[in-house]
């Protein structure tokens, strides 16, 4: 059984738990893994927050309900394909809607989304995005740091700021907050790597 917010379960678990319709744990880690990336896809692709969201809900529940229909086959495509595809669907139905809105009041009804290849590597710019937050959630976690020692990563590596400057703020010295930085960069490649296997779904 798929446990709610699990971030270590492989892409053939989730799916394998998403067969059983009352098996909340794999809805919720599959919601958890997928639903910021199409709702990031949403928003690239012009919809607002509150439209991006509908659509970012509306993916997950077509897909769950079509996969546990059984017309999801993963030998003749990619999970994130199929994604994508509702996704865009679902986003460009939206659009086609406020354009006719639009067109009654004199504007265009004209409706354009990317092609394959840019929708393609927008949702690889947001997986990366969605993989970074999920890796931070995780290092919090990791009882080897402390909150001082991820901040300074965070005001020296994340935000650019200088390291004498950090090493004043968090009362440390500067080879503190570089050593920081070499710690938490070398624990955040290794949790990224982990995650980023969980999004196999070759």
């Amino acid at each position: 059984m798929v446990e709610a917010g699990d971030s270590t379960t492989t892409t053939t678990v989730l799916l394998e738990g998403l067969m059983h319709s009352g098996n909340q744990g794999a809805w919720a880690a599959f919601d958890q893994r997928y639903r910021p990336i199409i709702l990031g896809l949403a928003r690239r692709l012009g919809l607002d927050e509150s439209d991006a969201a509908d659509v970012a809900q509306e993916t997950c529940i077509c897909f769950i309900r079509d996969f546990q229909a059984g017309k999801y086959d993963r030998q003749r495509g990619r999970l994130r394909a199929w994604l994508m595809t509702i996704a865009r669907y679902r986003t460009a139905d939206l659009k086609r809607k406020k354009a006719q809105r639009r067109e009654q009041r004199g504007g265009s009804a004209f409706v354009d989304l990317p092609k394959d290849d840019e929708l393609e590597r927008i949702w690889e710019e947001e997986r990366l995005r969605a993989l970074r937050t999920q890796s931070f959630a995780q290092l919090r976690q990791d009882t080897k740091f402390n909150e001082r020692t991820i901040q300074a990563f965070e005001l020296y590596v994340v935000q650019g700021r200088p390291a004498v400057d950090v090493a004043h703020e968090l009362n440390m010295t500067s080879q503190d907050v570089y050593t920081a930085k070499n710690r938490i960069a070398e624990r955040l490649r290794e949790i990224m790597s982990n995650l980023d296997e969980l999004y196999n779904d070759g």
